[in-house]
C-alpha cells in the first residue's frame, strides 16, 4: 500500500534512508529535515512496516525531483520502488509539473520507467544547493542524472 507520509513515519523513513545513507549510495536525512518536509514524501506499507520510501521535491513552475527513493533490501525485486517513482510521477502530473529528475546511480533503473540519461550540468544550478551536505562534493559525485518529460510518461503508462 502506498500512502502520503505521517509524522508517525518518520524514524522508519529516516532508518530507511540511512540504510543506503551509510553506505555511501544516497545522501542522509536527519529527522528534522523529514518533519520539515513530510508533505513531500510517500511511504510503501508491507507486513506492518515501512519497506519504502520517496518523495517529490517541486524546484521550480516546471521541473521536480524524485528524491529518497529508498526499498528496504528484504523486499527489492517486487516492483515497490517503480511503483513509488511512478506515484510520484502521478503526484507532479497532478501539479502541473512538466518535468521530473533524479540524481541516481541506478540509471538502468529509472531507463525501465521511461526517464531518459542527460549531463547533469543540464540541470538548473539551484537544484545543486543540497550537494554541499553530500561527503563526495565537489570532486567525486557518481551520481548521473536522468529526467522525464510527464507528457511521455502518459505514453509508458
Amino acid at each position: 500500500m502506498i500512502r502520503e507520509a505521517k509524522v508517525k513515519d518518520v524514524d522508519a523513513i529516516v532508518n530507511l534512508i540511512n540504510i543506503f545513507a551509510q553506505k555511501g549510495i544516497m545522501l542522509g536525512v536527519s529527522k528534522a529535515y523529514v518533519y520539515e518536509h513530510i508533505r513531500n514524501y510517500i511511504v510503501v506499507e508491507a507486513d506492518g512496516k515501512i519497506v519504502g520510501c520517496g518523495a517529490l521535491r517541486v524546484h521550480w513552475a516546471d521541473m521536480a525531483e524524485v528524491r529518497s527513493l529508498a526499498v528496504d533490501p528484504a523486499y527489492h525485486k517486487n516492483g515497490r520502488g517503480a511503483r513509488i517513482v511512478t506515484h510520484l510521477l502521478h503526484m507532479a502530473e497532478e501539479i502541473g509539473v512538466e518535468k521530473v529528475f533524479a540524481l541516481t546511480m541506478q540509471v538502468g533503473f529509472f531507463k525501465k520507467l521511461g526517464f531518459k540519461e542527460i549531463k547533469k550540468e543540464e540541470l538548473p544550478y539551484k537544484i545543486w544547493k543540497d550537494c554541499i551536505n553530500c561527503p563526495k562534493y565537489p570532486n567525486f559525485c557518481d551520481e548521473e542524472a536522468v529526467i522525464i518529460n510527464l507528457k511521455d510518461f502518459k505514453k509508458e503508462v
